[in-house]
């Protein structure tokens, strides 16, 4: 038996009421804004991980060639783990690798049309080198790749983010998978 076959058989599996969803794509695929409507919509918490890391101070500092934080991985863990065993949250990150398998029940990765997205990232504002790698990063699908290795095939899907009404299909898709999560998981603890 391999380590990481030992170390995956120690965690434990907490049982929760709600499932924890993590929302991920290339910045400018529209996380935030998908997660804010699937909170709305489905009552669970949306907690932004780029806020938080700044709110908490889990970084080592500031990177000024991308103007963006150098994120201490271990604070956000430690940070996070409490809030996340309970279930009903609703991440928004744009890498996925750096959290734990045990904490989703389902990732969602998001993904724009290179047209739609790069209007978006210059709309932010960002220096040409942090757009050419973002689009870089769309066009090679490195979130989705991430996605694929860093958790089980069947709970990695991926979305089509380009307009409003896209989004608000999405949302619909999440809330019924949430309700279908919920009658699932509440016939397993009365059984």
């Amino acid at each position: 038996m391999d380590s990481d076959s030992d170390y995956e058989t120690e965690i434990p599996n907490f049982p929760r009421d709600l499932p924890n969803i993590l929302i991920t794509g290339t910045p400018g695929t529209g996380k935030t804004t998908t997660s804010e409507m699937a909170a709305e919509a489905t009552g669970l918490t949306h907690i932004n991980v780029g806020d938080l890391v700044k709110a908490k101070s889990l970084h080592e500092g500031l990177d000024t060639e991308y103007d963006s934080y150098i994120l201490d991985e271990d604070k956000l863990i430690d940070e996070m783990e409490e809030m996340m065993r309970p279930g009903g949250k609703i991440v928004d990150f744009h890498t996925c690798e750096i959290f734990p398998e045990r904490w989703f029940d389902l990732v969602i990765v998001l993904r724009t049309d290179n047209g739609v997205l790069y209007p978006r990232l210059e709309s932010r504002g960002y220096n040409a080198k942090k757009i050419n790698e973002n689009m870089e990063c769309e066009i090679m699908q490195v979130v989705l790749e991430e996605a694929r290795e860093s958790y089980e095939e069947q709970i990695v899907i991926e979305l089509e983010s380009n307009s409003i009404e896209q989004m608000e299909e999405n949302v619909s898709r999440i809330k019924a998978w949430m309700e279908s999560w919920i009658a699932n998981n509440s016939n397993n603890k009365q059984q």
